[in-house]
């Protein structure tokens, strides 16, 4: 019988020790940022209560939960008559981080400070179809503060986006809207009632082009006068200023409707805000009012965010926005919070399209003891073992054999420095080391660690 080749879910992925390397670099360099604006990590459970999870995300969302069955005998008491999946599934993965994140404050609440700050980097499942870029098990690096409505707490967002970016040297844009002025997009359409249709559709934009988001606005029953107003909308160009302008205009009755939404005046109050913290805080990134920015999901209810690379196409690579009752649904009403979710994966591969990793992430080995036999391995072994206390990543090859087969070895594995022993060198009591880059080699007496490790830095 032939063996069935091994194979893993689509749309997931192993990762062996390079693309380890580089996904611990962008993790490394986003909780580095994270710290220095006082955000402490916690972790949540790969799986939650569907009763956590369900009505969350809108209805689009809710199909893309992975459902886990209670047991894998669960059918086996179902009752085929009623409807199944709430008799044999009872939880999920969690589609992301920030829902999770809303139920730990509220299970906690009496044990955590307000306003709490917190990052979390952890593993999140959407059922969506995989293709470039969007995979079904992927990373979030999300960072949120909740208990305070100030947007000096968004201001912040946009400086740790702009700080990570920076580290890691990609040229971002980064795109910003307000909850509150996409509700005076359908009040002003006189759609009140359609603003999740309207978002919904909005959010698809850059996917399906103009006229789709139109046909779909229609088939949820929007008028084409309201239509138009929405496009008028969309096509607007220019300065933040100019932008806002038209917009106050629109909100105050300048539309073909003539109705005022005060809604959508309050969310241009808080972008004029927020974008005057962001001058005055002297952000590096550029910054976008972005009116097209919709951000589909139901629990934003002011500022959203949107990131995008400016020099290699993959769609937003991180996003986030504020919700004012988020935990309410959960027991714990009226506490406003903010967050941003950083895509670890699209992050890597914008990284790796433009060649941006360290080339020093090639090898997780600073120096490799070559081995000629059992006499030079014991003489290696106290050298090795005071390198790795001093914090030098170190090899000892395990088996005495051919140097040509140790030389391969390091060479596979971007090893710069290899060290090669012998009885002249145990007379001596002598290391003999030699960078592979630049095929340099020295001897250093061996007890002289502080030279040996000045050697290895070059």
């Amino acid at each position: 019988m032939a063996i069935q080749k091994p194979s893993i879910p689509n749309g997931t992925r192993d990762f062996g020790q390079k693309e380890m390397a580089r996904r611990n670099y962008i993790f490394d360099t986003i909780r580095s940022v994270f710290r220095t604006y006082g955000f402490q990590q916690i972790e949540t459970p790969a799986m939650e209560n569907l009763s956590t999870l369900l009505g969350k995300y809108g209805e689009e969302g809710d199909k893309l939960l992975f459902r886990i069955l209670n047991s894998g005998d669960a059918f086996a008491s179902a009752d085929f008559d009623k409807p199944l999946t709430p008799q044999v599934c009872e939880k999920g993965l969690r589609y992301d981080l920030t829902v999770p994140f809303a139920r730990y404050v509220v299970q906690h609440q009496n044990e955590i400070s307000f306003p709490f700050k917190r990052f979390q980097i952890q593993p999140v499942w959407r059922a969506d179809r995989p293709q470039k870029g969007r995979y079904r098990e992927f990373y979030q690096c999300d960072v949120d503060v909740i208990g305070s409505r100030s947007q000096v707490n968004e201001l912040e967002l946009v400086q740790m986006v702009d700080a990570v970016f920076g580290k890691l040297g990609v040229r971002v844009c980064i795109h910003i809207n307000n909850r509150k002025v996409l509700t005076g997009f359908a009040e002003i359409a006189g759609a009140p009632d359609k603003v999740v249709d309207i978002t919904v559709a909005i959010d698809k934009l850059d996917k399906i082009g103009i006229e789709k988001v139109k046909e779909e606005m229609a088939s949820k029953g929007l008028e084409a006068d309201g239509i138009a107003v929405i496009e008028q909308i969309l096509s607007l160009k220019g300065s933040f200023a100019d932008k806002l302008a038209t917009m106050r205009g629109l909100f105050q009755g300048g539309s073909a409707s003539g109705v005022v939404s005060e809604t959508g005046l309050r969310g241009l109050e808080e972008l004029e805000e927020l974008f005057g913290l962001i001058s005055a805080a002297g952000v590096s990134a550029p910054v976008e009012m972005d009116l097209s920015l919709a951000r589909g999901l139901n629990y934003y209810t002011g500022a959203i965010f949107e990131v995008k690379s400016l020099d290699w196409e993959i769609g937003s690579i991180c996003g986030g926005g504020r919700y004012d009752n988020l935990t309410g649904i959960f027991g714990l009403p009226d506490l406003s919070g903010v967050g941003i979710s950083f895509g670890a994966d699209r992050i890597y591969d914008v990284l790796v399209g433009l060649d941006l990793f360290p080339a020093s992430l090639e090898s997780s080995t600073t120096l490799l003891f070559a081995v000629m036999g059992a006499d030079e391995l014991r003489y290696v072994l106290p050298l090795a073992r005071d390198l790795r206390q001093a914090g030098v990543a170190v090899e000892v090859y395990p088996e005495a054999g051919k140097l040509k087969k140790q030389f391969e070895y390091a060479e596979r594995k971007a090893i710069p420095f290899i060290s090669i022993n012998g009885s002249n060198e145990i007379e001596a009591q002598t290391v003999n080391i030699k960078n592979l880059q630049t095929g340099t080699q020295q001897a250093f007496p061996a007890s002289d660690l502080a030279a040996i490790m000045e050697f290895l830095s070059c």
